[in-house]
C-alpha cells in the first residue's frame, strides 16, 4: 500500500491561492514592464560609451581643492539626519504607546494611532521636503522637518511592535503591589523598550543619513545642493569628491551604528 497521503482540501485550496497570487504578480509585471518600455527614450543609449569615457575619468579624479567646501555641506546632510531622527525618536514614543494594543484597550482609538503612522508613512521624502520648501523656504530647517516627519512614521509603527511584545507579567506585579501609572511606566516598561528604541532610532539615523543626502535637490538643504550645482556646471572633478566624501562618511557612520547596536540589544 502507498504511503504518501492524498492532500488535504485546505492544502489544494491553499496551493491554488498561491499559484493565482503568483499569476497576478507576473501579469503585473509583465504590464508595468511593458509600460516603461514603449514610454522610454531610448535614444538615450546613443554615444553612451562614448559620454562615459568622457564623464568617469573626471569623477575618478576629485577636485581636492574643494575639499572644505564639500566637507560643511556633509556636517550640515548629517546635522539635518540627526536632528531630523532626534524629533522623530522622540514623538514616536508616545504614538508607539497609543498604537500599542496593550497599551490602550479602546479598539477605536488603538486603530486611530495606528492609522496615523499608517498616513505618515505613505508620504514620499522628495513631495514632504517639496512641501516644506515651498511653505518654509529653502534650506537646512526645511530638511530637518522632513526627515522627521518621514521617519517618525516608521519609529512609530516599530515602537508599538516592541511595546506589544512586553512581559505584562511584570506589569501586573507592580500594579498588583499598587504601583502608580508613573511607577509602572519607568520601571516596568521603560527598561525593556529603550534599549530596543535606540536600537531603531539609530538604524533609522543610518537611513536617513542617505536620505538626506538627496534632499538639496530640492532646496532642502545638505550635500544635494552641492551635487545639483556641480551636475549642472557638469564640474564632474567636484562631483566625484562629493561622492567620495558620501561614501566615506555614510560607511563610517553606518559602521559605528552598528556596532552600538549590537551592544545595545
Amino acid at each position: 500500500m502507498n504511503g504518501i497521503l492524498p492532500p488535504k482540501p485546505h492544502q489544494k485550496k491553499k496551493r491554488v491561492r498561491n499559484w493565482i497570487i503568483l499569476i497576478i504578480i507576473g501579469v503585473i509585471y509583465v504590464w508595468a514592464f511593458k509600460g516603461v518600455y514603449d514610454r522610454a527614450d531610448w535614444s538615450i543609449f546613443n554615444n553612451l560609451g562614448e559620454k562615459f569615457e568622457r564623464v568617469i575619468p573626471k569623477l575618478f579624479n576629485p577636485d581636492w581643492s574643494q575639499t572644505e567646501k564639500v566637507w560643511d555641506y556633509i556636517i550640515e546632510t548629517i546635522f539635518i539626519a540627526y536632528a531630523g531622527t532626534l524629533i522623530a525618536a522622540i514623538l514616536a514614543i508616545p504614538f508607539g504607546f497609543w498604537a500599542a494594543k496593550n497599551m490602550v484597550k479602546s479598539p477605536i482609538w488603538n486603530t486611530l494611532g495606528k492609522w496615523i503612522l499608517i498616513l505618515d508613512r505613505t508620504f514620499p521624502e522628495l513631495i514632504l521636503a517639496i512641501l516644506f520648501v515651498i511653505t518654509i523656504g529653502p534650506g537646512p530647517f526645511a530638511g530637518v522637518l522632513t526627515i522627521g516627519l518621514t521617519a517618525f512614521g516608521m519609529l512609530g509603527k516599530l515602537y508599538a511592535e516592541i511595546i506589544e511584545s512586553i512581559d505584562m507579567k511584570v506589569v501586573e506585579a507592580m500594579e498588583a503591589n499598587g504601583a502608580n501609572k508613573i511607577q509602572i511606566l519607568f520601571y516596568a516598561i521603560f527598561p525593556q523598550v529603550l534599549p530596543e528604541f535606540l536600537s531603531f532610532a539609530l538604524y533609522r539615523f543610518e537611513i536617513d543619513i542617505r536620505a538626506s543626502t538627496i534632499l538639496g535637490l530640492v532646496g532642502a538643504g545638505g550635500i544635494g545642493t552641492l551635487i545639483v550645482i556641480a551636475a549642472a556646471n557638469r564640474n564632474w572633478e567636484q562631483l566625484g569628491l562629493i561622492l567620495l566624501g558620501i561614501i566615506v562618511v555614510v560607511s563610517i557612520i553606518d559602521f559605528i551604528s552598528t556596532k552600538i547596536r549590537k551592544r545595545l540589544v
